[in-house]
């Protein structure tokens, strides 16, 4: 009889399958080139057999894909599995960082966040498929289009499929000693805006009061909040475009994380409390998305790694676990208290920048563990 340590996996298989995903660009904000990937998922878990639906896009982003996959059980409690398609990259990156093979890597925008181990989850599934062999538990795959800008549009829809499942694995990037993520960081984000008075820069500079200026000194400040405990990170800086004016608008984004939702509560706070007007500007701070603490240590969740750690035990390989910043779609199942692993996806380096790849040695190891887990929960 086949087990999941006979099946099959081949490395340059799985890459040249991978290779549409990785070069079909899908950054977040661009909802038809988000809903492209969609079309490549949908169309390998038809492939599988499994019943697809295709969940329409709101807030302008790209749609969702849900895959039912063939089983005498389905529709009842069984394994989640949870990933996100959209991308940090803008289109244009792969001429940057292209698709390809060196030195035993493989690179491209998105290939280690997340996509690289969405696929290798499908290429479980169908391996399992050809070895006629029957999990004991439906599967049923959700895709997303907006983890990277914190899953504003489809967390109602990820928690909801969650609580119909009996355990969620979400393949987000391995840790680079092949370790796994049994609790999340929780996260905040902020809307930050500052208005000042505008006037001609060239004819009354001193007339004007630059929001600009301002802005830069507070996002000093809130970075400088950071802490062991909570941090502070401030991006996406926006004003007016005209140089000869000075600007009476300017904006940026805030990630806070912290270990714990206490700390993270009192960030909040913190930031909260800097609204107001200061220096003639008026500065405000708003709430964008959160995602929760996923408190480690849960029960269910460490059911699930102590399978995965005998899995990849049975492969010569060691599998530590830790509670991991930078928040995952986990976070939210987690935080209901559903049994969930995650960073079972493929290991490799430098996710979201233009260095981003996988190690083509870990390729079937870890498919190989996916497929084990798949093909033991009960």
């Amino acid at each position: 009889m086949t087990i999941w340590k006979d099946l099959a996996f081949d490395t340059d298989e799985i890459i040249a399958g991978m290779k549409p995903w990785i070069e079909c660009e899908s950054p977040t904000w661009d909802g038809a080139a988000v809903d492209r990937m969609m079309d490549l998922a949908e169309m390998k878990c038809a492939e599988l057999g499994a019943t697809v639906e295709r969940i329409p896009g709101i807030m302008g982003l790209g749609g969702s894909v849900r895959a039912r996959f063939p089983h005498p059980k389905m529709g009842e409690p069984g394994i989640m599995i949870t990933g996100h398609l959209d991308t940090v990259h803008p289109v244009g990156t792969l001429a940057k960082n292209p698709f390809r093979r060196e030195g035993g890597k493989v690179y491209g925008p998105g290939i280690q966040d997340m996509k690289g181990g969405n696929f290798i989850t499908l290429e479980a599934i169908r391996k399992i498929q050809e070895a006629g062999i029957e999990t004991p538990l439906p599967i049923v795959a959700l895709f997303t289009p907006d983890e990277e800008i914190g899953t504003p549009a489809t967390r109602m829809l990820i928690e909801t499929e969650a609580k119909r499942a009996k355990y969620v694995l979400c393949p987000e990037p391995a840790h680079p000693d092949n370790g796994v993520c049994t609790g999340r960081y929780a996260i905040a984000r902020f809307n930050l805006a500052a208005e000042g008075k505008p006037s001609h820069a060239g004819a009354n500079v001193k007339g004007g009061i630059s929001a600009v200026r301002e802005l830069a000194k507070r996002i000093i400040e809130i970075e400088e909040m950071t802490t062991e405990d909570c941090t502070f990170s401030c991006n996406n800086i926006a004003s007016g475009q005209w140089v000869n004016c000075v600007p009476s608008f300017a904006s940026a984004e805030c990630l806070s994380m912290a270990k714990e939702q206490a700390d993270l509560d009192a960030g909040i706070e913190r930031m909260l409390a800097l609204t107001g007007e200061r220096n003639g500007v008026r500065f405000t701070v708003t709430r964008g998305v959160t995602r929760p603490v996923w408190e480690p240590g849960q029960s269910g969740t460490m059911f699930l790694y102590e399978q995965a750690k005998a899995l990849s035990a049975e492969l010569g390989l060691d599998m530590p676990h830790r509670s991991q910043g930078g928040g995952s779609d986990a976070n939210f199942t987690g935080a209901l208290g559903i049994p969930s692993l995650c960073s079972l996806g493929v290991k490799g380096d430098g996710l979201h920048t233009l260095t981003e790849h996988i190690d083509e040695d870990f390729i079937v190891p870890r498919t190989r563990i996916m497929a084990g887990m798949l093909t033991t929960l009960a």
